[in-house]
């Protein structure tokens, strides 16, 4: 299977799924182009080593200032990058977020979608050439399951602003793929965890905290609902799915899980027990953290994803946790040592 001469785009490559995706392209030699927002303060955390080892190596990644509300610069930027691939990882991606601004994550994830199908539909009407489209679909548009476990043709029942911009962006794909006879793929990842994973989201705030807990940086870890049940695989694993997707001849969609189950309590307790702690001793539940409609268990089968790409999580839930927790220890131990000197300079304390 050749890559030579494949550029890809990709949207939201500053988050933690663009990064390892990203690597991905570039270690199989694909041209990477990526789009970010304008902002004030840097994001791109996650994907500065990639400069680094492109200095050391031919592998072109180039970043483009973008926006997913903005029709007109997706339409210029497909036109000048003439990507391959277009891989669709933008999002307002914060589930409880997505209830306190529901309109913007209604823009970007749901509309946003659709902007840059346009943009893609119109460049190939006039060029000729067939762009290959991933669209990052999530396991939140079961919501309220109405089978377990979820499969491609589970019926969808989101339950939040969030899973329902999905639902959109997945069904516009689908809409576009049987309308246009796009190359349009759909990934219904289930939830995927890494050491890059957003501090606001459970599983890191989880680590993160653990970790500075047991180097007395913190004194409690403050949750919602530790019963809720969620499929949990890594990051890094998924972003392989999602490239083998657009390696087929024919489009089509398919779930990426473990088809394993956890709740966020023994996520909890592997997290504190690899720190030799109790979790019942420092996580206490605020009311703040439930959601106005709760999702109580999601879990997936991959069976399609296994037998039509050959794909399969290599990363186990307890190797997934063991990743995060050390991770997260040595940014603690870091922490610990910057305020130390911090004391020691007679600086105040943040």
């Amino acid at each position: 299977m050749t890559t030579k001469g494949k550029r890809a785009l990709v949207t939201g490559i500053t988050g933690q799924d663009g990064s390892y995706l990203a690597e991905l392209l570039l270690d199989k030699g694909y041209e990477v182009h990526g789009l970010v927002r304008r902002s004030s303060t840097f994001g791109t955390q996650r994907i500065e080593h990639l400069y680094r080892d492109i200095h050391e190596v031919e592998r072109p990644l180039v970043l483009h200032h973008g926006d997913m509300a903005d029709g007109n610069g997706l339409a210029r930027l497909i036109r000048e990058i003439k990507p391959t691939e277009v891989y669709n990882l933008a999002a307002q991606s914060h589930v409880r977020v997505s209830f306190d601004q529901p309109t913007y994550t209604a823009d970007v994830t749901a509309v946003g979608t659709l902007r840059l199908l346009e943009a893609i539909r119109d460049f190939q009407d006039a060029v000729g050439y067939q762009i290959r489209f991933y669209q990052a679909s999530s396991s939140e548009m079961y919501g309220k399951v109405v089978e377990t476990p979820q499969t491609e043709t589970t019926p969808f029942y989101p339950r939040s602003p969030y899973g329902v911009a999905k639902l959109y962006a997945h069904w516009i794909t689908v809409n576009y793929r049987e309308s246009y006879d796009l190359h349009a793929s759909c990934g219904i990842l289930f939830n995927h965890e890494s050491p890059r994973r957003g501090e606001t989201f459970v599983t890191r705030k989880i680590t993160r905290a653990a970790t500075r807990i047991k180097l007395g940086l913190q004194k409690k870890l403050y949750l919602g609902n530790l019963d809720a049940r969620r499929d949990w695989g890594f990051a890094g694993d998924y972003v392989e799915a999602m490239w083998l997707m657009l390696q087929q001849d024919e489009p089509d969609d398919y779930v990426v899980s473990t088809d394993e189950t956890h709740s966020v309590r023994e996520f909890c307790e592997l997290v504190f027990g690899r720190l030799d702690l109790d979790y019942r001793d420092f996580v206490e539940i605020d009311p703040r953290y439930f959601r106005p409609a709760e999702v109580d268990l999601l879990l997936g089968s991959s069976a399609k994803a296994r037998r039509g790409l050959g794909w399969a999580p290599r990363v186990s839930f307890p190797e997934l946790v063991a990743l995060m927790v050390d991770a997260d220890l040595e940014l603690a131990r870091r922490e610990q040592v910057l305020m130390a000197a911090g004391h020691e300079a007679g600086l105040p304390n943040r």
